[in-house]
């Protein structure tokens, strides 16, 4: 049923009540601090999506493409124009696609 609140534990012990399918424990998702600027830019999804495929810095950013990061669970137009900005900073841009 939506918007039932189940109660769950994490990994690491915290217990907490979600409403979502989302397994994402918010007291360990509050402790995770981005490492790099242009991730404190976009939220925590989007951090997550980058995250999963090691994409922790501009330059690692810079080689894929604006479709492939579409693809990743989390990532969506809001993201994805921040960290175009992010990138044009630095004077680079995705890498474009084939």
């Amino acid at each position: 049923m939506k918007g039932v609140k189940t109660f769950r534990k994490c990994k690491n012990g915290h217990k907490f009540t979600k409403s979502s399918d989302c397994p994402v424990c918010p007291m360990c998702e509050k402790q995770r601090i981005p490492v790099s600027d242009f991730l404190t830019t976009i939220a925590a999804p989007a951090r997550r999506a980058l995250d999963r495929e090691g994409i922790s810095t501009l330059k690692i950013l810079a080689k894929y493409s604006e479709g492939e990061l579409l693809q990743l669970h989390g990532m969506g137009p809001t993201a994805l124009s921040k960290l175009k900005s992010e990138l044009r900073k630095k004077n680079l841009s995705f890498r474009n696609s084939d």
